[in-house]
């Protein structure tokens, strides 16, 4: 099993936002061969932004790697640039492996 997690800082005051983008946003995941789950995390603010986590699961980091190569990963991705104001830079990527 793999999963794969994106970081995000979220300037303050802009938590709602953020959260509506990914609520109203097509996903197509569940078009995607190895996907199990997909959360959006909130974690604690600081006095510069709210840290955000987007965690999905999938069977094998091979399946997660077929995701990013899709159709389905262009659609929803398509209109990630025009949040602008919403966003302290670029997300952080962590991938792992599940051992236990």
């Amino acid at each position: 099993m793999f999963i794969a997690m994106n970081r995000f800082k979220i300037a303050l005051g802009k938590e709602g936002d953020f959260v509506t983008i990914w609520r109203n946003r097509e996903t197509h995941l569940n078009e995607v061969p190895g996907f199990r789950e997909f959360h959006l995390l909130q974690g604690p603010s600081n006095e510069e932004h709210t840290l955000f986590a987007s965690h999905s699961t999938w069977d094998s980091k091979e399946a997660f790697e077929a995701w990013t190569r899709s159709e389905a990963f262009r659609k929803a991705h398509a209109n990630a640039g025009g949040s602008k104001g919403i966003y302290l830079g670029p997300p952080q990527f962590e991938g792992f492996e599940v051992i236990l």
